[in-house]
């Protein structure tokens, strides 16, 4: 690589991404909007880590102001978008979510569904487009309905697909769970009023607003470089992993933008041309970030802001990160919230006075935001199911 590529060090991304995502007190976001937009999307598979993610990000965490900004779809979208996820989107960035990641996982979902119904010997793209048809109209005159509800009411929806007949792992699961997906995935349908409490993941389906339509190329280009400004610099690895992108797509996006070849610690890296130049580290700031949160998930390879002797203790077996402790821009711990409600946090290493007693104020923080609520990460890693335990023995 020429000498003339700017390098762009360890310490720089950190410093990056403390700005970015992890601002300390007096510089941390008025809304769940402004937090999202900060790392792109709230990650919303595990209904907790949504309330969380921003609670850790905002001025005044209060749990009944994030539960009614959540469900503010001027505001805020829950939508399917990268690798086939689940996330909170800012509204504003909605159609460019959909048509680069939304619009595909639909496509590909439907290839899948009328695969299963040829199968199964339920019918052709003629009957499930009748199906579908019959699905939406059922959805508008409804204005909200569970999966259940609307299994209930359009005939042949709550058929049961065979998965892998005769195998041993066979299974089974109705046409609605897949075409509701792909519906919401292509834009028709959002997810609207949760039923349960707030780590419930059970919503009604309704109507989606109409947005603007992008053509693909356009929005994954225009995704590259949001990503780059809330994550750059990062490495070809590093979108792709992201995006849910095949190699190719992903070149063919980042080639679309003005991103420009850097040098970064362990090998070759992307950054806008206005990020390359070096940036004042903010003042140090601690962090407590819940299992699945878009920081540590925004990047394949995380050995800036991570020791990889960490990693087996706060990952899962298929790569999903648990409850984190963040000081300076780099993972120094994990945590966990125990069944008596208690805050149960460990650090890798002895950090120092003026770190301990800053993540001391967010252990209280976060004690504070969760009152008497209580959850449990849908994705337990091995630190965490060791610090969820209460110990008796004192």
């Amino acid at each position: 690589m020429s000498p003339a590529v700017p390098h762009i060090t360890h310490a720089q991304r950190r410093a990056r991404l403390a700005r970015r995502h992890l601002p300390g007190p007096g510089h941390r976001a008025a809304s769940v909007r402004e937090a999202a937009e900060s790392v792109l999307a709230l990650h919303a598979t595990d209904a907790a880590t949504v309330h969380l993610s921003a609670a850790a990000r905002l001025a005044d965490p209060r749990h009944e102001t994030i539960e009614r900004e959540l469900y503010d779809r001027g505001e805020l979208l829950r939508m399917t978008a990268m690798r086939c996820t689940l996330f909170v989107v800012p509204t504003s960035r909605a159609p460019v979510m959909l048509a680069a990641c939304g619009r595909p996982n639909a496509a590909a979902r439907t290839k899948g569904l009328l695969r299963q119904l040829e199968q199964n010997g339920y019918g052709d793209a003629a009957w499930l487009e009748k199906v579908t048809h019959a699905t939406l109209a059922a959805a508008r005159e409804r204005g909200e309905a569970t999966t259940a509800e609307l299994a209930a009411t359009v005939p042949g929806l709550d058929r049961q697909l065979v998965i892998s007949p005769g195998r041993p792992y066979e299974s089974r699961r109705s046409i609605a769970t897949d075409l509701l997906f792909a519906l919401a995935a292509d834009g028709h349908l959002t997810r609207g009023t949760r039923r349960g409490g707030w780590t419930s993941n059970q919503h009604a389906w309704t109507p989606a607003p109409e947005l603007p339509d992008i053509p693909v190329p356009q929005a994954r280009a225009e995704l590259v470089r949001h990503w780059l400004t809330a994550f750059g610099p990062g490495t070809l690895a590093d979108l792709k992993w992201w995006t849910g992108w095949t190699l190719t797509e992903t070149r063919k996006a980042l080639a679309a933008t003005e991103a420009v070849e850097v040098r970064l610690d362990d090998g070759p890296g992307y950054a806008l041309p206005e990020d390359i130049d070096p940036v004042e580290a903010p003042e140090p700031s601690a962090a407590l970030l819940p299992a699945l949160d878009p920081t540590p998930m925004g990047w394949r390879d995380r050995g800036f802001y991570l020791d990889p002797a960490h990693t087996p203790a706060l990952f899962d077996r298929m790569g999903n990160i648990g409850p984190t402790v963040w000081w300076n821009g780099r993972i120094v711990g994990g945590w966990a919230q125990r069944e008596d409600g208690t805050i149960a946090h460990r650090l890798f290493t002895a950090p120092g006075r003026q770190p301990r007693t800053a993540i001391a104020a967010e252990v209280n923080r976060l004690s504070a935001y969760l009152g008497n609520r209580r959850f449990t990460p849908a994705y337990r890693t091995p630190l965490e199911r060791e610090l969820a335990v209460v110990d008796y023995s004192h």
